[in-house]
């Protein structure tokens, strides 16, 4: 019962594997007539498309030699207006050139001309100017000359009076008992000695002060004035050493003595005021240290 059972479904999937495998094959068919049917649109359109393409390609290998000869003509016609331009060109360069070598010429005739002309109108102002000058140079000589002789005499004026000026100084000893230098006791006098040039002077106008003033190359500090009796003290700082001169009167040489010269240093007040004393420093011109 066993074998009948397993003989049943055999003859009975047999039966269905010819119908299926009969239908695959006419598909089959089927898709090869149909891809055939394709292929043979595809070529007849591809057949067309050959034929358009080569009677676009003729078009335009007849467009492109059309443009080609006209190109050429059209080359060939500016190549013969190019000959034509440069044949105009080179004759009016050439009659330029002797437009230009004319007008140099002309125009170097006319500088000759103008220069010959320049020279002659030079020469005539020179003289002129020559002559202008000489006489202005003889006025401005005679005016010099007048003007020298004036300043001679003024020089001549100026020494005698600066002369008889020194023979009125005095000479007096300092209140370190040494003979003095000339003692001026005003500015006349004072610019007189300045001008003989035996010593540096320097001039004060002092007030009295907390700090003490530098004249000359000394230190000085004004500590008292008598006006009505022309009567002053001061503190002179030389060489870092105070020194007080007290009670001293007007015109009279007070005199110190410094390391840098052998010669006393004098200081004169001409004039006392009320808390000011006015005067000069008179130094040595040549300064030699004391041994």
């Amino acid at each position: 019962m066993s074998d009948g059972n397993m003989s049943q479904p055999d003859s009975g999937g047999s039966g269905l594997k010819i119908p299926i495998l009969f239908g695959a094959v006419i598909a089959l068919l089927a898709s090869n007539v149909w891809l055939f049917l394709q292929l043979d649109r595809l070529r007849g359109e591809m057949d067309r498309v050959q034929v358009q393409l080569e009677e676009k390609l003729s078009d335009v290998r007849q467009t492109a030699t059309a443009s080609n000869q006209t190109s050429r003509r059209n080359l060939e016609a500016m190549q013969e207006q190019l000959e034509t331009a440069r044949r105009q060109a080179a004759m009016a360069v050439g009659q330029a050139k002797v437009e230009a070598d004319q007008k140099v010429n002309s125009m170097a005739t006319r500088l000759e001309a103008e220069q010959r002309k320049t020279k002659e109108q030079l020469s005539t102002e020179i003289t002129q100017k020559v002559g202008e000058v000489s006489a202005a140079a003889e006025t401005k000589v005679n005016e010099v000359k007048t003007e020298v002789s004036a300043v001679r005499t003024d020089v001549s004026n100026t020494k005698s009076e600066l002369e008889r000026t020194i023979t009125d100084l005095k000479k007096v000893t300092g209140d370190l008992g040494v003979q003095s230098g000339y003692i001026a006791t005003n500015g006349k006098e004072l610019d007189a000695l300045k001008r003989l040039g035996e010593r540096n002077y320097y001039e004060f106008n002092l007030g009295k002060t907390k700090n003490a003033t530098r004249v000359g190359d000394i230190m000085i500090l004004l500590k008292k004035t008598d006006q009505k009796k022309n009567r002053y003290t001061i503190e002179v700082t030389v060489d870092d050493k105070r020194v007080e001169k007290k009670d001293k009167t007007v015109n009279e040489p007070v005199q110190f003595l410094t390391s840098k010269a052998r010669q006393p240093y004098e200081l004169v007040v001409n004039e006392v005021k009320k808390d000011v004393i006015v005067g000069y420093l008179a130094t040595p011109k040549v300064m030699e240290p004391r041994k």
